[in-house]
Parts: C-alpha cells; sequence; structure tokens
C-alpha cells in the first residue's frame, strides 16, 4: 500500500502516549515529517520524538492545551514555520477532566454546567480550532487529510460520562459537513471512534474484566494502540483517495470499560 506520506507534514496533538504516539510512530515509520503535541509532559513527548528520529524519521514536539485555545494556533504556526505547511492533522488531544475519564457513578444532574462548558469548549470546539488553524495550509496545497479521533462512547453511551460523549459525538457532525466544504479542495475528513483500547496510558486492568470485555467484541479481542494508530494512519494518507464524511468504528467498539466500583471477580 502506496500512503504517499514521503515528506509529507503530520500533526497529531496530543501524542506523548497512548493512541497519540502509536499514530505519530506510524506516520514516522512512512516518512513523513511528524509534530506531536503535549499538554504538560513534555519528557515523554521528546521520549516519542526519541524513538521516531532513531527510527531513521524526523519528529519535532510542541505545547498544545485544549483549556487555552491560543496555544492551538500556537502550535500552528511553529509547525508551519518548521517545515512551510501541513499536509496531515490527526485531532487526538483530549480534555478528561480531574485525573482521567469521567466517573460512570456521578448522575447527570449532579454535572455541574460549568464542567459542561469546559468539556464542550475542550473537545468539540478545541477540535474546530485545530481544524480551523490548518486549513489555509491544506487548501493552498490543494491536499489534506482530517482525522478526528472519538470514542465508541459517542454512539453506544455509558454511566455518568455525559458532556463527554456529547462533545465526542459532536465530532461526528463536524466531520461531515466538513466533508462537503473542504472536499473541492482536496481534503477529505474523516473520524475513528475507537473503543475500549489498551495503551500504556490506561492503568492495568484485572484479567477477568479485559477477558469479559473482549468477549463483546466481534474479533473477541480488544484492540490496542497500534490497531488504531494503522486505521487512523490509512484514513491519513494518500491511500485513502476519496472516503470522506465517515465515522469509522475498530474492533472493539462494541466492549465498553465497566462502571467504577460496580464490577467484581
Amino acid at each position: 500500500m502506496d500512503t504517499a506520506l514521503e515528506d509529507r507534514v503530520v500533526l497529531v496533538t496530543g501524542a506523548s502516549t497512548g493512541i497519540g504516539a502509536a499514530t505519530a510512530r506510524a506516520y514516522g515509520q512512512e516518512g513523513a515529517l511528524v509534530a506531536l503535541t503535549y499538554r504538560n509532559n513534555p519528557e515523554k513527548a521528546e521520549k516519542v520524538v526519541s524513538g521516531i528520529e532513531g527510527a531513521g524519521g524526523r519528529a519535532l514536539a510542541v505545547r498544545l492545551d485544549l483549556e487555552d485555545l491560543s496555544t492551538v494556533e500556537e502550535a500552528v504556526d511553529t509547525v508551519v514555520q518548521q517545515w512551510g505547511g501541513i499536509d496531515v492533522l490527526v485531532a487526538n488531544a483530549v480534555r478528561w477532566g480531574g485525573d482521567g475519564p469521567p466517573d460512570p457513578s456521578i448522575r447527570f444532574e449532579d454535572v455541574p454546567l460549568e464542567e459542561w462548558q469546559a468539556m464542550i469548549g475542550a473537545n468539540l470546539i478545541g477540535a474546530a480550532a485545530q481544524v480551523r488553524a490548518v486549513l489555509s495550509s491544506m487548501r493552498a496545497r490543494g491536499w489534506g487529510r482530517i482525522v478526528l479521533i472519538s470514542s465508541s462512547v459517542a454512539e453506544e453511551g455509558l454511566p455518568g460520562p455525559g458532556p463527554y460523549g456529547t462533545a465526542k459525538s459532536g465530532l461526528h457532525g463536524l466531520a461531515r459537513s466538513l466533508a462537503w466544504e473542504a472536499g473541492r479542495d482536496g481534503i477529505l475528513v474523516n473520524v475513528v471512534a475507537p473503543g475500549f483500547t489498551l495503551t500504556d496510558s490506561r492503568p492495568p486492568l484485572p484479567a477477568f474484566i479485559t477477558d469479559k470485555l473482549a468477549a463483546g467484541t466481534p474479533t473477541r479481542r480488544l484492540s490496542d494502540a497500534d490497531d488504531v494508530a494503522r486505521l487512523v494512519l490509512f484514513l491519513g494518507s494518500g491511500a485513502n483517495g476519496n472516503l470522506t464524511g465517515e465515522v469509522v468504528r475498530d474492533g472493539s467498539s462494541a466492549a465498553r470499560a465497566p462502571p467504577r466500583r460496580s464490577v467484581t471477580p
């Protein structure tokens, strides 16, 4: 498969760990110039950069904070100054709030409206800001690929994280609208909606939990970060010739993370 990514400039946001890091490495292996962003852990981001460069690729790390949208423009400007433009955007950065995914035990009416504003502002408007910042570069080149990273929670739901699922579902409408608006300029826009994915950024779970989750998937196994990264790589490459405006689900999409405090051996 010819990805046509040699010397293409790729921006992967939220790429110091997990799916983002795996995606950055995948693009680096295809000869792309990879810019990856971090929010508060430059050391982990630089480790990913070193890995890409150690394998013969080219990469740089820049800071981006979804709660400070001025950093989106700053990150894009840094990449454009370094490499002349941006061909591919993988909008993977996410704001969980707190120390991780929302607590499923919290009732809908107990979630403050301020949390709704913060979650949607970061995860939906933040994604739109990333797209907005790269579009002029892609239009000028007459070619572009945008991949928005959503979640199976957007379609399947999960007890508790109403603001998160709502923000992620908004990416589906964003992609569909943008596909029509940007397609005439050679820009393809799609969404990847991973299910429960095994990554280095997720705390280890007991085997009885992961086995149960895997049993609920079509393939009877959970995806890892590299599985999702390969899907993102295809959608954000020249191998994707005309697929746009779609939501693509990986094989873990039927697996739901167990609610906290409710799973027992």
